[in-house]
Order: C-alpha cells, then sequence, then structure tokens
C-alpha cells in the first residue's frame, strides 16, 4: 500500500476440497473470500505479494506464469462464476456469441452445432435461450449473473469456482442455481462456493469454512454446522443467528479494518465470550480457531474484560 504497508487480506488459509465435494466459504464482505478467488486463479492486483502452495489438478497456481493460467488453468481447470459478472461479459458482443466462443474454444465443437450447444449451455443456467442474442447492457442483473454461469460450466472444468453466484436471483432461482452447481459436483467435481446466502450453502454444501478478518476462523462439516450441535466458533454461530428464519439477531459491532487489526483475536472486540486468553491469536485446533469455543467440553461464558 501507500507508504511502503502492508495489508494481511488472506492470512494462513489451508483447506483441501476433494473431487465430488461442495466447500462453502462464508462471512461478512470484506473478510478475504474474493481475494482468496483471486490468489487461486492469478487474478490479484500487481502489488499483491502471495506465499504457499495451492494445487489444483496437478497444477502449481500461486507460482504459476501468465501463460500456464491462461491455456491450463482459467476456465480448463478451474471454472468461474464471477463476483461481478456485468463486468466479466465482454459489452460489445452478445451473450451468445461469448457463450459459442467459450464452447468452441474448451470443447471443440464444430461451428455448424455452435448454436445448438450454445442453448444447452444457457438452459444448464437456467439463461433464457430468447436473450441470447442480447448485449450485456441489455440484461437485467440477475440475468447478467445466470450468463456468468453458463459460461463458468461449459468446460466442465474439475474445479468451480463459483463467487457469490446467486447474487440479484430471486429465491426460486437461487435454488434452480444451487441445485445446477450441486449436479455439477455430484458428477465428480469439486465446487468453492463464496457466499453470503447461508441458506444456498445449507442448501448444497459438504463442508463449511467461515472466514473472519483474512482468516478461516472454523472449518465444519454443513450438517454438523447448520444443524446439532451448530457452530463452535462465537461468530460462526452469529452470522446463523443473524438468519430471518432464525434468531434474526445482528452480530454487535463491525468487522476490523484489515489494516488495523487487534492484538490477539480478531473477533474478541465483538465476542461475548472474550477473556485475557483472547488477547492472543488463537492457534487452529479441531477446526475452530477459537480459546473459548462453544460445545468445547469445558464450555463456559468467560466474564467480559
Amino acid at each position: 500500500m501507500r507508504g511502503g504497508r502492508h495489508i494481511a487480506a488472506v492470512t494462513g488459509a489451508t483447506f483441501d476440497l476433494a473431487a465430488g465435494e461442495c466447500l462453502a466459504l462464508v462471512g461478512e464482505s470484506g473478510c478475504g473470500k474474493s481475494v482468496l478467488a483471486s490468489a487461486l486463479l492469478g487474478l490479484l492486483p500487481g502489488n499483491a505479494q502471495t506465499a504457499g502452495t495451492a494445487t489444483v489438478d496437478g497444477v502449481e497456481l500461486l507460482g504459476a506464469d501468465e501463460r500456464t493460467l491462461a491455456r491450463t488453468v482459467r476456465g480448463r481447470r478451474i471454472g468461474l462464476v464471477p463476483q461481478s459478472p456485468a463486468a466479466h461479459l465482454t459489452p460489445v458482443r452478445t451473450v451468445g456469441a461469448q457463450v459459442s466462443e467459450t464452447v468452441r474454444a474448451l470443447t471443440g465443437t464444430p461451428r455448424g452445432e455452435l448454436r445448438k450447444a450454445a442453448v444447452a449451455a444457457a438452459e444448464r443456467a437456467a439463461f433464457p435461450a430468447g436473450h441470447l442474442d442480447r448485449y450485456p447492457h441489455e440484461l437485467s442483473g440477475g440475468l447478467a449473473q445466470r450468463a456468468a454461469t453458463a459460461l463458468a460450466l461449459v468446460g466442465d472444468a474439475p474445479l468451480l469456482l463459483a463467487d457469490e453466484p446467486t447474487t440479484g436471483l430471486d429465491r426460486d432461482l437461487v435454488n434452480r442455481t444451487a441445485d445446477e452447481l450441486r449436479r455439477h459436483t455430484d458428477e465428480g467435481r469439486a465446487l468453492l462456493m463464496i457466499t453470503h446466502d447461508l441458506a444456498a450453502a445449507e442448501r448444497i454444501a459438504d463442508r463449511v469454512a467461515v472466514m473472519y478478518a483474512g482468516r478461516i476462523v472454523e472449518l465444519a462439516d454443513a450438517g454438523a454446522f447448520f444443524g446439532s450441535p451448530g457452530p463452535r466458533h462465537p461468530y460462526a454461530r452469529g452470522l446463523l443467528a443473524a438468519l430471518p428464519e432464525r434468531d434474526f439477531v445482528p452480530v454487535p459491532g463491525l468487522p476490523p479494518e484489515l489494516g488495523d487489526l487487534p492484538t490477539g483475536c480478531a473477533f474478541a472486540p465483538r465476542c461475548e465470550r472474550v477473556s485475557e486468553r483472547c488477547g492472543t491469536q488463537p492457534v487452529p485446533d479441531g477446526g475452530v480457531a477459537c480459546h473459548h469455543p462453544v460445545n468445547a467440553p469445558d464450555d463456559r461464558e468467560p466474564a467480559r474484560v
């Protein structure tokens, strides 16, 4: 950043993802979810630095050059549903032209069969075939989202990275889109779904990773997370409690600025279970990074200090 400052947008993110599995990455805006996705695809800005390793289908991503990423990763090993689909689509070409081009590039479909293949690709994402001849600026936000999803599904990549894939959709289309992503996964591919929509995550995820202030603070089986015994990290429990169909009680306070994180646990200023121990950074243990996880054997309500 300016003045030589460094911001740790994502720190120590560690997880695996198997073929046929959906991992939902959830958390409030600004916690680092989309930055993590951009890092995997080599789409970070020029002033960003990465360290560590990320391997998909035998290819190391973080150290790959642009040629490798463009020719062997994007669309082929990793399909992307972008967070801002309107900006992702080429404004001077129709949606149908873009879908046809993607189909031909990734599947080798003959030119004479491209229109039929484009219609089939659109149908997978519930994009109306009658809108294929429209330009991106003629689409609503929901239609642009479905067009981007159609493009991402074309290559049947081993990993689909869906960044807020249900934004701008009504609940019926949310469910239909989520179910199509799940079918993509059930056919033996992996899905990393970044989302604020916990209902969609509950519908299709196998596991849930919760991010806060650039760190994964809980990684849990989806059944246990959404059902019993529920999340173990106080922040994760707060996210669920904020849902209208649950307690409809917001998490108090606001997330910290990444350039001004508190010492120790970043969630401590908002946490009802805070104690002096929270002045040190908790180490992940048993899938949760918290000094006072809920449902721990010695579970208690620490006094606030």
